[in-house]
C-alpha cells in the first residue's frame, strides 16, 4: 500500500511537470513536506502482541520473554507506542496498590515522554534516539516490576509496603528521622487497623467508620511516636492509600 501511494505521488508530480501549469519550486517543496508529514503519522498500532491471551486472560507484561518480543519489533515508532502502553498499564497497576510509588513513577514517565516530544528536529528520525527512548521505557518497566516485589525484602506484603512508603514519604517531606524497623512495625500495625475498619462494603461512605478509623490511627501514631507533624496529614495519606487499595481489590 505504501509503495503504491509513493508511486502515484511521483506519477502525479511528473504528470504536472510535463503537462503545462507545472508547479514552481515552492509548491513542490510544500507538497513534499505534506507527503512526509502524512507518511510519518501513525495509523494506530496493530495488535501485534495483545495484552491478553487467546483465552481472554491477562498476559504478564513484566515477563522477560514478553518484553523481549516487544523489543524485537523492527519498526521503532510501533515499538515505542507499544512500550508506552505497557508502561502506562504497569504504572496504573502499581498505583492501585501503592499510591506513593505510583504517583512517583507517573511523574517519571511523564518527564520521559516530555523529553522525547521535545527532542531536536534533527533527531526525529535518528534511530539511536528512538532506541535510547525505547531502552529507557523498558528499564522503567523493570523498575516498576521491582517495586511491586520490594516488600519481600522488608518482610512485608504489598499492602503493608503501600503504608510503609506513605509514612516514609512524609518523613522525607518534613525532614525527620524515624527508625526503619519501627517504620515497618508501624506499617504493619496500620494495616491491621485499616483491615478491621474497611471490612464493610460501604465503609468508604460511612462517616462513623471513617471517624473511628481516624481515631485509631491517631492513637497508633501516638503509640509509635510518629510523627512530629500534623496528624491530619498523616491520616489523609493513609486513608487515600487504604481507599485506593481496597477499592481496586473490590472490597
Amino acid at each position: 500500500r505504501n509503495h503504491i501511494h509513493f508511486y502515484l505521488a511521483i506519477r502525479s508530480i511528473i504528470y504536472k511537470l510535463t503537462k503545462g501549469e507545472a508547479p514552481d519550486t515552492a509548491q513542490m517543496n510544500a507538497k513534499v513536506r505534506e507527503m512526509i508529514s502524512e507518511a510519518l503519522q501513525s495509523d494506530g498500532v496493530e495488535e501485534i502482541f495483545k495484552l491478553g491471551n487467546e483465552d481472554g486472560g491477562a498476559i504478564d507484561i513484566f515477563n522477560d520473554d514478553y518484553i523481549a518480543k516487544v523489543e524485537k519489533i523492527k519498526l521503532p515508532n510501533t515499538k515505542i507506542k507499544i512500550l508506552q502502553q505497557m508502561l502506562a498499564k504497569a504504572i496504573g497497576d502499581l498505583k492501585k496498590v501503592n499510591q506513593t510509588q505510583g504517583i512517583d513513577f507517573t511523574k517519571r514517565f511523564e518527564s520521559l515522554v516530555q523529553r522525547y516530544n521535545e527532542r531536536k528536529e534533527d533527531d526525529v528520525l535518528v534511530s539511536s534516539v528512538l532506541d535510547d527512548f525505547s531502552e529507557s521505557m523498558v528499564d522503567m518497566i523493570y523498575s516498576v516490576r521491582d517495586e511491586m516485589n520490594a516488600g519481600d525484602e522488608l518482610g512485608i506484603d504489598i499492602e503493608e509496603k503501600g503504608f510503609y512508603d506513605a509514612l516514609k514519604a512524609l518523613a522525607v517531606k518534613y525532614d525527620f528521622d524515624y527508625p526503619e524497623d519501627k517504620l515497618i512495625e508501624l506499617a504493619q500495625a496500620v494495616k491491621v487497623i485499616v483491615d478491621d475498619k474497611v471490612k464493610f462494603v460501604d465503609w468508604n461512605n460511612r462517616d462513623d467508620i471513617k471517624s473511628s478509623l481516624k481515631v485509631e490511627l491517631i492513637l497508633i501514631l501516638a503509640k509509635f511516636k510518629y510523627p512530629p507533624i500534623s496528624r491530619d496529614e498523616v491520616y489523609k495519606e493513609i486513608f487515600e492509600q487504604a481507599q485506593s487499595f481496597k477499592v481496586n481489590q473490590g472490597i
